[in-house]
Protein backbone atom coordinates (compact mmCIF):
# COMPACT_ATOMS: atom_id res chain seq x y z
CA UNK A 1 0.00 0.00 0.00
CA UNK A 2 1.06 3.75 -0.79
CA UNK A 3 1.34 6.31 1.61
CA UNK A 4 -1.82 8.24 2.09
CA UNK A 5 -0.54 11.43 2.06
CA UNK A 6 -0.43 11.73 -1.27
CA UNK A 7 -4.20 11.72 -1.72
CA UNK A 8 -4.87 12.91 1.17
CA UNK A 9 -3.25 16.29 1.01
CA UNK A 10 -5.65 18.74 -1.22
CA UNK A 11 -8.65 17.41 1.50
CA UNK A 12 -5.98 17.05 4.89
CA UNK A 13 -6.91 20.46 5.76
CA UNK A 14 -10.61 20.58 5.70
CA UNK A 15 -10.70 17.07 7.22
CA UNK A 16 -8.58 18.62 10.42
CA UNK A 17 -10.60 21.20 10.88
CA UNK A 18 -11.41 21.45 13.98
CA UNK A 19 -7.84 21.44 15.21
CA UNK A 20 -7.17 24.81 17.39
CA UNK A 21 -3.78 25.80 14.79
CA UNK A 22 -4.44 29.36 16.25
CA UNK A 23 -4.61 28.49 19.45
CA UNK A 24 -1.83 26.86 19.71
CA UNK A 25 0.40 29.02 17.17
CA UNK A 26 -0.52 31.81 19.62
CA UNK A 27 0.37 30.04 22.96
CA UNK A 28 3.45 29.09 21.28
CA UNK A 29 4.58 32.48 20.37
CA UNK A 30 4.05 33.80 23.58
CA UNK A 31 6.14 31.18 25.09
CA UNK A 32 9.05 31.97 22.20
CA UNK A 33 9.06 35.60 22.82
CA UNK A 34 8.99 34.96 26.59
CA UNK A 35 12.41 33.20 26.26
CA UNK A 36 14.31 35.51 23.60
CA UNK A 37 14.69 38.97 23.84
CA UNK A 38 16.37 39.52 20.38
CA UNK A 39 13.80 39.58 17.36
CA UNK A 40 15.44 37.91 14.71
CA UNK A 41 13.93 33.96 15.49
CA UNK A 42 14.74 31.20 13.10
CA UNK A 43 11.99 28.30 13.83
CA UNK A 44 12.22 24.62 12.28
CA UNK A 45 8.76 23.19 12.08
CA UNK A 46 9.17 19.18 11.52
CA UNK A 47 6.57 17.07 9.74
CA UNK A 48 5.16 20.77 8.43
CA UNK A 49 2.62 19.02 6.56
CA UNK A 50 0.54 21.58 4.96
CA UNK A 51 1.50 24.42 6.92
CA UNK A 52 -1.08 24.89 9.25
CA UNK A 53 1.41 26.24 12.29
CA UNK A 54 4.56 27.49 9.94
CA UNK A 55 2.35 29.54 8.18
CA UNK A 56 0.46 31.31 11.62
CA UNK A 57 3.88 31.60 12.38
CA UNK A 58 5.36 33.20 9.60
CA UNK A 59 2.10 36.14 9.87
CA UNK A 60 3.72 36.61 13.27
CA UNK A 61 7.17 37.62 12.03
CA UNK A 62 9.34 34.78 12.26
CA UNK A 63 11.56 32.89 9.66
CA UNK A 64 11.20 29.51 9.28
CA UNK A 65 11.98 26.27 7.63
CA UNK A 66 9.06 23.74 7.16
CA UNK A 67 10.75 20.33 6.94
CA UNK A 68 8.21 17.57 5.94
CA UNK A 69 9.07 13.71 3.71
CA UNK A 70 5.54 14.54 1.72
CA UNK A 71 5.87 16.31 -1.88
CA UNK A 72 2.46 16.34 -2.25
CA UNK A 73 1.74 17.95 1.56
CA UNK A 74 4.69 20.79 1.03
CA UNK A 75 3.66 20.95 -2.46
CA UNK A 76 0.12 22.63 -0.52
CA UNK A 77 1.95 24.15 2.25
CA UNK A 78 4.14 26.17 -0.66
CA UNK A 79 0.83 27.16 -2.44
CA UNK A 80 -1.04 28.28 0.66
CA UNK A 81 1.92 30.42 1.91
CA UNK A 82 2.01 32.23 -1.37
CA UNK A 83 -1.76 32.98 -0.77
CA UNK A 84 -0.98 34.63 2.72
CA UNK A 85 1.95 36.43 1.45
CA UNK A 86 4.44 34.89 3.66
CA UNK A 87 6.22 32.77 1.15
CA UNK A 88 9.21 34.69 1.60
CA UNK A 89 9.73 33.86 5.34
CA UNK A 90 9.53 30.41 4.71
CA UNK A 91 12.13 27.72 3.30
CA UNK A 92 10.37 24.26 2.66
CA UNK A 93 12.59 21.41 2.04
CA UNK A 94 11.74 17.54 1.23
CA UNK A 95 13.76 15.75 4.18
CA UNK A 96 13.52 12.59 6.70
CA UNK A 97 12.71 13.73 10.44
CA UNK A 98 15.70 11.13 11.31
CA UNK A 99 18.20 12.33 8.97
CA UNK A 100 18.20 16.08 7.67
CA UNK A 101 20.83 18.41 6.96
CA UNK A 102 20.43 22.24 7.22
CA UNK A 103 22.47 24.99 6.13
CA UNK A 104 23.00 26.91 9.46
CA UNK A 105 21.42 27.01 13.37
CA UNK A 106 17.88 27.39 14.65
CA UNK A 107 16.71 28.95 17.52
CA UNK A 108 13.63 27.17 17.92
CA UNK A 109 12.75 23.44 17.00
CA UNK A 110 8.50 22.29 16.45
CA UNK A 111 7.45 19.26 15.83
CA UNK A 112 3.18 19.05 16.88
CA UNK A 113 0.62 17.39 15.91
CA UNK A 114 1.75 13.28 16.96
CA UNK A 115 4.88 13.80 14.26
CA UNK A 116 7.50 12.27 16.67
CA UNK A 117 4.61 9.45 17.05
CA UNK A 118 4.75 8.36 13.16
CA UNK A 119 8.99 7.21 14.51
CA UNK A 120 8.18 3.48 15.15
CA UNK A 121 11.68 2.77 17.24
CA UNK A 122 13.82 4.40 19.83
CA UNK A 123 16.46 4.66 17.88
CA UNK A 124 14.21 6.60 15.13
CA UNK A 125 13.53 9.06 17.83
CA UNK A 126 17.29 9.56 18.96
CA UNK A 127 18.22 9.57 15.21
CA UNK A 128 15.69 12.56 14.96
CA UNK A 129 16.20 14.57 18.42
CA UNK A 130 20.09 14.10 17.87
CA UNK A 131 19.65 16.17 14.53
CA UNK A 132 17.68 18.47 16.71
CA UNK A 133 20.34 19.12 18.64
CA UNK A 134 22.69 19.35 15.93
CA UNK A 135 21.15 22.63 14.55
CA UNK A 136 19.73 23.92 17.89
CA UNK A 137 21.62 27.24 18.76
CA UNK A 138 23.21 26.89 22.07
CA UNK A 139 20.21 28.47 23.65
CA UNK A 140 17.81 26.90 21.43
CA UNK A 141 14.31 25.15 22.44
CA UNK A 142 13.21 22.71 21.11
CA UNK A 143 8.71 21.82 21.61
CA UNK A 144 7.00 18.80 20.83
CA UNK A 145 4.34 17.02 21.62
CA UNK A 146 3.94 13.42 21.65
CA UNK A 147 0.25 11.17 21.94
CA UNK A 148 0.16 9.77 25.47
CA UNK A 149 -1.08 5.89 26.82
CA UNK A 150 -4.41 7.10 26.92
CA UNK A 151 -4.40 8.03 23.16
CA UNK A 152 -3.38 5.00 22.29
CA UNK A 153 -5.40 2.75 24.47
CA UNK A 154 -8.47 4.87 25.02
CA UNK A 155 -8.92 7.36 22.17
CA UNK A 156 -7.55 5.50 19.22
CA UNK A 157 -7.76 1.70 20.97
CA UNK A 158 -9.72 -0.37 18.01
CA UNK A 159 -11.90 2.77 17.16
CA UNK A 160 -13.30 3.23 13.64
CA UNK A 161 -14.11 7.38 12.63
CA UNK A 162 -15.25 8.80 10.28
CA UNK A 163 -14.18 12.27 8.18
CA UNK A 164 -15.84 13.83 5.68
CA UNK A 165 -15.72 17.18 3.76
CA UNK A 166 -16.71 17.78 0.07
CA UNK A 167 -15.61 15.87 -2.14
CA UNK A 168 -13.91 13.08 -0.05
CA UNK A 169 -15.15 10.15 2.51
CA UNK A 170 -12.57 9.64 4.83
CA UNK A 171 -12.73 5.98 7.02
CA UNK A 172 -9.99 5.48 9.66
CA UNK A 173 -9.85 2.51 11.55
CA UNK A 174 -7.67 1.47 14.61
CA UNK A 175 -5.82 -1.90 15.54
CA UNK A 176 -3.73 -1.07 18.53
CA UNK A 177 -1.36 -3.65 19.82
CA UNK A 178 -0.51 -3.62 23.22
CA UNK A 179 2.86 -5.40 23.63
CA UNK A 180 4.40 -2.98 20.60
CA UNK A 181 2.91 0.07 21.84
CA UNK A 182 1.73 0.16 18.11
CA UNK A 183 -1.25 1.28 16.39
CA UNK A 184 -2.08 0.70 12.83
CA UNK A 185 -4.23 2.93 11.21
CA UNK A 186 -6.06 1.22 8.31
CA UNK A 187 -7.43 4.32 5.97
CA UNK A 188 -10.00 4.39 3.17
CA UNK A 189 -10.48 7.35 1.36
CA UNK A 190 -12.95 7.81 -1.55
CA UNK A 191 -12.20 10.99 -3.45
CA UNK A 192 -14.93 12.45 -6.02
CA UNK A 193 -14.02 12.75 -9.72
CA UNK A 194 -15.28 14.68 -12.53
CA UNK A 195 -17.59 12.42 -13.76
CA UNK A 196 -19.33 12.70 -10.10
CA UNK A 197 -17.94 8.99 -9.26
CA UNK A 198 -15.92 8.08 -6.27
CA UNK A 199 -12.28 6.57 -6.50
CA UNK A 200 -11.36 4.51 -3.57
CA UNK A 201 -7.58 4.17 -2.05
CA UNK A 202 -6.47 2.04 0.86
CA UNK A 203 -3.32 2.41 2.98
CA UNK A 204 -2.23 1.82 6.50
CA UNK A 205 -0.26 4.58 8.67
CA UNK A 206 1.20 3.45 12.22
CA UNK A 207 1.88 5.29 14.84
CA UNK A 208 4.11 4.45 18.18
CA UNK A 209 3.20 5.30 21.94
CA UNK A 210 6.56 6.10 23.78
CA UNK A 211 6.78 6.37 27.54
CA UNK A 212 7.88 9.23 29.12
CA UNK A 213 11.15 7.31 30.25
CA UNK A 214 12.08 6.38 27.09
CA UNK A 215 11.33 9.96 25.83
CA UNK A 216 13.54 11.12 28.26
CA UNK A 217 16.47 8.43 27.60
CA UNK A 218 16.70 9.38 23.67
CA UNK A 219 16.62 13.04 24.88
CA UNK A 220 19.60 12.28 26.52
CA UNK A 221 20.88 10.04 24.14
CA UNK A 222 20.98 13.19 21.64
CA UNK A 223 22.41 15.52 24.51
CA UNK A 224 18.98 17.23 25.38
CA UNK A 225 17.42 17.83 28.62
CA UNK A 226 13.29 17.37 29.27
CA UNK A 227 12.69 20.85 30.96
CA UNK A 228 9.03 20.94 31.37
CA UNK A 229 6.07 19.15 30.58
CA UNK A 230 2.41 19.78 30.61
CA UNK A 231 -0.87 18.24 29.66
CA UNK A 232 -2.59 20.48 27.68
CA UNK A 233 -1.63 23.70 25.36
CA UNK A 234 -3.26 25.71 28.16
CA UNK A 235 -0.30 24.62 30.65
CA UNK A 236 -2.73 22.01 32.62
CA UNK A 237 -0.53 19.51 34.51
CA UNK A 238 -0.05 16.29 33.31
CA UNK A 239 -2.52 13.33 33.83
CA UNK A 240 -3.57 9.80 33.70
CA UNK A 241 -6.50 11.37 31.08
CA UNK A 242 -3.85 14.00 28.98
CA UNK A 243 -4.31 12.60 25.04
CA UNK A 244 -1.42 14.57 24.36
CA UNK A 245 2.02 15.82 26.48
CA UNK A 246 3.07 18.85 25.65
CA UNK A 247 7.22 19.18 26.06
CA UNK A 248 10.17 21.24 26.08
CA UNK A 249 13.48 20.23 25.27
CA UNK A 250 16.79 22.15 25.71
CA UNK A 251 20.88 21.72 24.89
CA UNK A 252 22.08 19.09 28.05
CA UNK A 253 25.11 21.13 27.95
CA UNK A 254 23.50 24.91 27.91
CA UNK A 255 24.73 27.01 31.27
Amino acid sequence: MKNIYGDLAPYYDALNADVPYEEMTARLDRAIRETFSRPDICILDLGCGTGNMTIPLARRGYELIGLDLSDDMLTVADSRAREAGVRDRIQFTRQDMTDFSLCGKVDVALCSLDGLNHLLTPAALTACFRRVAEHLTEDGVFYFDLNSRYQFETVYADEVYVLETEGAFCVWQNDYHPSTKRCDFWITLFTETADGRYERRDSCETERYFPLSTVKKCLADAGLVLENIVGSIDGAPVSETNPKWYCVARKGDRK
